[in-house]
């Protein structure tokens, strides 16, 4: 049997009205937090939305725009 290699610990995640548009994985949090700033500045227009998270601890690190 063999198992598929895990995509990597930090998720990016770009949605537009709600629905996923691109998604990136990272093991490395620096590098995920530089993609998170490029996608910004290459993505970022009303309505989209860029999330990072933690895979392995489920939690959200940041988000683009940030919650009020």
């Amino acid at each position: 049997m063999t198992s598929t290699p895990c995509p990597g610990r930090y998720h990016l995640l770009l949605t537009n009205g709600g629905r996923p548009v691109q998604h990136g994985w990272w093991n490395d949090e620096s590098t995920a937090r530089r993609k998170l700033s490029r996608w910004v500045g290459s993505w970022g227009c009303p309505g989209a939305r860029i999330t990072l998270t933690d895979e392995d601890a489920g939690e959200l690190l940041t988000s683009w725009p940030e919650e009020p």
